[in-house]
């Protein structure tokens, strides 16, 4: 594990994700927290991109869940789809590239799936957003692809770095695309007992 000093103390916090993108936004939520990778292959034969996300978030967080009995799970995956087709970390710059031939001047969608596990609970939500590029020109692509930011990404790109000049709007959270839907991460920690800037939200004593 490792220790991640933020916020104030209180209910026990593992991240289930060696994400540096998902680190870096709990840790603008002030919530505590320490780091746990679950080692869970990302396979499944599930083919609908949401119930994937879900099911993929769930296996994690379970498995970071049974070492770390007394705390707080939460884990993520993000599926990209594209159609039918599911796009998954590309393994090199060239299948980068054709990965991003398919989203060139398409609409695509982002799907990611948040579990919360404490004691018996388990709370799963799934958020999507939609993500339109604009026509790339094939220098732009081969250009992208080289920089190396999109290998370690669902759909080849991320939208927090140079893959924002990829994108020409959105239909839903931001956050969501990073891959950590701040809204839904929000929701189910407080709804785990996790404050959240410091409060649990209406009602909280």
């Amino acid at each position: 594990m490792t220790p991640v000093e933020t916020g104030t103390p209180g209910v026990p916090v593992v991240l289930a994700s060696g994400s540096p993108r998902r680190r870096e936004l709990l840790t603008g939520l002030g919530v505590p927290f320490t780091v746990q990778v679950s080692g869970e292959p990302e396979d499944s034969r599930e083919a609908d991109p949401a119930r994937l996300a879900a099911e993929l978030a769930l296996l994690k967080g379970r498995a970071v869940a049974r070492t770390t009995e007394g705390s707080v799970v939460i884990a993520a995956d993000t599926v990209v789809a594209v159609g039918a087709e599911l796009l998954g970390k590309p393994e090199s710059a060239q299948e980068n590239e054709v990965f991003l031939r398919r989203l060139s001047g398409r609409t695509h969608e982002v799907y990611t799936g948040v579990a919360v596990l404490s004691g018996d609970a388990e709370v799963v939500e799934v958020a999507r957003t939609a993500v339109t590029f604009r026509t790339l020109l094939p220098e732009e692509i081969a250009f992208y692809a080289a920089s190396g930011e999109g290998l370690d990404k669902a759909g080849g790109y991320g939208i927090q770095g140079l893959g924002m000049a990829l994108v020409e709007r959105l239909e839903g959270e931001y956050s969501n695309v990073v891959g950590f839907p701040l809204s839904v991460v929000t929701r189910l920690l407080r709804g785990a007992g996790v404050p959240v800037w410091g409060t649990l939200g209406a009602g909280a004593e």
